[in-house]
């Protein structure tokens, strides 16, 4: 039945065919601007949806009231200061107090509003699943678990790429066909299961699936064929699996539409780290988990002080595993390879922060000074520092925006002396020494890597600093 509308008496009505595409206005005559062809129009919606958030009522009405507590709190402060006498230092400590604990709780609530949840990417995988298992034959069935865990609108809508690849990796390569399941006395249907959980102050993101794990043997083989390990090596099950995440790896001689062409694993990782995560991979013949775990927002993070010379560092949390004083013996230097130090009869590179940043410091020998255990891709090292000052939170300054990329180091933040000091990227620093030691050596790597250390040198922390 056509609409119809109403109008007053003695109104003047024109009607007029409306051309394909072209979006009319309210009085019928086509609207400003609205001669675009069709399919311009949604980017641009699209764009101003992902510039925007839909905050609940609730949210702000606390955001709102907790700003009027810190409008009265800071009202008391100047009050009792405009007035100090020695007698109302209690009341002065009373009142900074509650502007701290206001302003900490305005600060959990502004975070809370960026959250969104997990489930806003969960639910597009499925539909990806479904249409891999049609085209290749396969039955599988998605299990999601955690789906209202929160995460920063940032954080989120970059896992989106990663997730997809993982999700369209475990589809493709994870679960097998129904003759091969049969095969390997498994159920006809294969499941894929995505997990999401808070885990302190960071979420984690589980994709698993049970298929028949990674193939260790062929894995090896193709890292001795492109030159990764040496036939004489003998790396742990979990070093070969790590080997996926290198850039081009892949274990088919073929690619398939879906994926096999070795671009994808070294993204998701690379990515993940961008975003301040760790990726984590288990594989057993029952199957493969891939673990992703990430800060809840990208504008604060929980972080370890670290004194090297008269220079400060911030270590995420996140990354660091344990924190020792190592003896003389457990230092050791290697040929070729630089120095190790033996954690519980486990060799680990030892990286000198003060080397890497070229900083002047207050201890040269290891058994004076404290290592910081980190883990980067399922390796851990030791990161020699002068002394560890206490853990806080930090606010994310970002570099390369009001300055340059700085090799090593992830962002800086501002102390509340004012001072300020570099976040560290343990995969940056990872990647800064083994340039440095190829450089000082002269063995290994290419000529270009060692060009582009020389051309790409770290940056001093007082250099970056002025430009912050």
């Amino acid at each position: 039945m056509p609409s119809r509308k109403f109008v007053e008496n003695g109104a003047h009505i024109t009607i007029e065919a409306q051309r394909p595409g072209v979006e009319p206005s309210a009085t019928g005559v086509p609207a400003k601007g609205a001669s675009a062809a069709p399919g311009q129009q949604a980017p641009r919606q699209r764009g101003r949806d992902s510039a925007s958030i839909r905050v609940a009522t609730e949210k702000v009405d606390e955001i709102i009231n907790l700003v009027g507590e810190l409008v009265i709190a800071q009202s008391m402060t100047v009050e009792i200061v405009t007035g100090f006498t020695a007698e109302r230092l209690s009341e002065l400590q009373s009142a900074l107090h509650e502007v701290s604990r206001n302003t900490r709780e305005l600060q959990e609530r502004v975070m809370a509003v960026r959250m969104l949840p997990v489930g806003t990417i969960f639910s597009r995988l499925p539909r990806i699943v479904h249409d891999i298992a049609t085209a290749q034959g396969k039955t599988i069935r998605v299990e999601v678990t955690g789906e209202d865990t929160e995460l920063d609108k940032g954080v989120l809508e970059g896992m989106t790429d990663p997730l997809t690849h993982l999700v369209r990796n475990a589809a493709d390569h994870g679960i097998g066909t129904p003759e091969e399941r049969r095969a390997a006395g498994k159920p006809e249907e294969g499941t894929i299961r995505l997990r999401a959980r808070h885990e302190g102050g960071n979420v984690v993101i589980e994709v698993s699936d049970d298929g028949t794990g990674l193939n260790t043997a062929r894995i090896r083989e193709k890292a001795i064929e492109r030159g990764l390990l040496n036939a004489a090596d003998e790396p742990t099950t979990q070093e070969i699996h790590a080997l996926i995440f290198h850039a081009g790896f892949s274990t088919r001689d073929s690619a398939s539409e879906v994926s096999g062409r070795g671009v994808g694993m070294d993204v998701v990782r690379r990515n993940v780290e961008a975003l301040g995560g760790i990726v984590t991979l288990q594989s057993t013949s029952k199957g493969t988990t891939v673990g992703i775990k990430l800060p809840l927002t990208l504008a604060i993070l929980d972080g370890q002080l670290v004194r090297v010379g008269g220079e400060r560092y911030v270590l995420p949390l996140v990354s660091i595993v344990e924190s020792i004083r190592p003896s003389r013996e457990h230092v050791r230097a290697v040929a070729g390879e630089g120095e190790i130090v033996m954690v519980r009869q486990e060799p680990l590179p030892l990286l000198r922060l003060h080397q890497l940043f070229d900083v002047a410091t207050d201890v040269l020998e290891p058994a004076r000074g404290l290592v910081a255990v980190v883990e980067h891709d399922s390796q851990r090292f030791a990161l020699m520092v002068d002394e560890l000052l206490g853990q806080q939170q930090v606010v994310v300054k970002n570099l390369r925006a009001n300055f340059r990329r700085v090799e090593g180091a992830m962002g800086a933040t501002i102390l509340g002396d004012g001072r300020v000091t570099l976040i560290l990227d343990i995969a940056g620093l990872v990647e800064l020494s083994r340039r440095k030691e190829r450089t000082r050596t002269g063995i290994a790597g290419s000529t270009a890597q060692i060009a582009s250390a020389a051309t790409e040198p770290s940056v001093a922390i007082g250099t970056a600093a002025a430009a912050v």
